[in-house]
Formats: structure tokens, C-alpha cells, sequence
């Protein structure tokens, strides 16, 4: 009994630490962000002010770099995902003794550092573009694109591939026989089954462009992000203003994640009434045909 209580005690304490060391960075920013001092300070609480929010608005560079960072997220979201679908897709159309090579392939990025995605990205696009004459596609924005997507999109891949291992070809192959094309089998069949995986490596594509700071920082060039503006200004002494995004941002996070968790609760509760109504019908029309002919 006593080790018993001995246990649970010294869990409950690591679970406390945990969260603690978790949530405790978080929680300090959180309150600085609305406290009066010009350092991010939790105590002694001055005043409650919104001022930090004010001066976050109104700062230039970082609502510049803010608005790069999302077009950025975007181009990486609309690149990372098909080039995933169709990885994955492949993954599970080649035969067996070459999957090995090929998931050795396509993972390297991930685990390349991201110091060396962005020096040799800039590299090979500075001496693409001076040898091709297109000296224009030499662009900080379009080369961060480029070397985060390189990583991202195996990310993606890995998500979907998650997902197709448990599709069932039993289904493309009866659309097949009953005349339907391979485009509309991909789009009426795999493309709906996939949906859940698409859109969660949607969301991971774009946070992991959002925040990263290694590939990005040498990729940029002479633009700015907002993990790039935030690092100089960390470097100058960390601000309110900084703790005030820290709270937009988690707030964001909370609210999109919140959002998903009830659209999926929704179409898992819609995906199991249409199966409810659908094993009604047929258990329907099979007593139907079981019932005897009158006489």
C-alpha cells in the first residue's frame, strides 16, 4: 500500500513538473502581455494595459514580416501537399523491393539540417538563375518557398501515407468494372478518403513554415519573416510587445484547433448516421426479399 502511494505520489509530482516546465513560459508571457512595465514582468502586477497590443500593431516590421510569413505558409501549403499526395500515392504503387530505397529518398530532407536546405538552396538557385538568364526567380520569398517545401512536403507524404495504408482497393477496383475513369475514381473515391489526412497536413505544412527559423533565415536573403524580425529583436531585449503576440498567436491556435475538433466531431457524427441509415435500407430490403409470396 505504501509503495502503491509512494507511486502515485512521485507520478503526480512529475506530471506537476511537467506542466509547470510546459506551460510556465507560456503562462509568464501571458501575463507581461497586459502588465504596465516595460520589461515582460509577472510580478509585482502593476496594471492591467492594452497597450502592448497597440504598439504590436503598430510596429512596421513586424506586421511586414507577419503578412510574409503567411503568403509564405500559404505557397508552402499549395506546394508540400500534392507533391505528399502524389509521394505517397507512389509508395504504395511500386513494387516492394524498391520501397525501401525510395523511403530513403524522399525522408532524407527531413533529416537534413535545415542550415544546409538553406545555404544550398541559395547556392543552386543563385548559379540556375545566372546560367538560365532568369535572374528574377532569384528572390528571397520564392527561394524560402522552395527550401521549405523540400522538407515539409515529406511530412505530408508521411501524414497521407498513414492514412492510404488503410483504403480499401477493393472499392477503385469496383468503380473500375462499373466503367469509371482513373481521374474520377481519384477524384470520387481516394480524394474523399483522404480528405481528414489532407487538410491535417494543410495545418502541419503551414506551422511548421510559420515558425521555422533555420532554413528560413539563410533562404531569405535580404527579406524578413516574422521568426527573423523576432530574433533581432530578441537579441536587442525582449519586449511586451513580443508577449503580446505570443498570446495572439497561442490564441489563434487555440480557436483553429478548438474549430477542427468540432468539425471533426461533426463529420464523424455525419459519416456514422449515414452508415446507421444505410444498414437500416439494406437489412430493409433484405427482409423484404426474405418475406414468403402469398399463396
Amino acid at each position: 500500500m505504501k509503495a502503491g502511494l509512494a507511486h502515485r505520489l512521485i507520478f503526480a509530482v512529475y506530471i506537476a513538473i511537467f506542466f509547470i516546465y510546459l506551460l510556465g513560459p507560456l503562462a509568464v508571457m501571458g501575463v507581461s502581455a497586459f502588465n504596465t512595465p516595460q520589461y515582460p514582468q509577472v510580478w509585482p502586477f502593476e496594471a492591467f494595459t492594452l497597450e502592448w497590443f497597440g504598439l504590436l500593431f503598430a510596429d512596421a516590421d513586424m506586421m511586414y514580416g507577419l503578412r510574409t510569413s503567411l503568403w509564405i505558409g500559404v505557397l508552402v501549403v499549395a506546394i508540400s501537399v500534392p507533391i505528399g499526395l502524389a509521394g505517397a500515392i507512389i509508395m504504395t504503387q511500386i513494387t516492394a523491393r524498391l520501397r525501401s530505397t525510395y523511403y530513403l529518398i524522399v525522408v532524407s530532407p527531413v533529416l537534413t539540417p535545415g542550415i544546409i536546405i538553406g545555404i544550398s538552396t541559395v547556392v543552386f538557385w543563385r548559379q540556375f538563375t545566372t546560367v538560365t538568364g532568369t535572374r528574377f526567380l532569384y528572390d528571397g520569398i520564392f527561394l524560402t518557398v522552395l527550401g521549405q517545401a523540400s522538407y515539409i512536403s515529406a511530412y505530408c507524404m508521411l501524414i497521407i501515407l498513414a492514412r492510404l495504408q488503410r483504403f480499401d482497393r477493393a472499392q477503385e477496383e469496383a468503380a473500375l468494372d462499373l466503367g469509371a475513369t482513373y481521374p474520377q475514381v481519384f477524384r470520387h473515391i481516394l480524394l474523399p478518403f483522404l480528405k481528414p489526412a489532407l487538410f491535417s497536413s494543410a495545418i502541419l505544412a503551414f506551422l511548421a513554415s510559420f515558425e521555422n527559423y533555420n532554413t528560413t533565415t539563410f533562404s531569405i536573403l535580404a527579406d524578413k519573416t516574422l521568426t527573423t524580425v523576432l530574433a533581432g529583436r530578441v537579441r536587442q531585449g525582449s519586449t511586451p510587445a513580443i508577449s503580446a503576440l505570443a498570446v495572439i498567436i497561442v490564441a489563434a491556435t487555440l480557436v483553429g484547433a478548438l474549430a477542427y475538433e468540432i468539425w471533426k466531431r461533426r463529420s464523424d457524427k455525419t459519416a456514422k448516421e449515414r452508415s446507421r441509415i444505410a444498414r437500416a435500407a439494406e437489412e430493409a430490403e433484405l427482409a423484404g426479399e426474405a418475406q414468403p409470396l402469398p399463396a
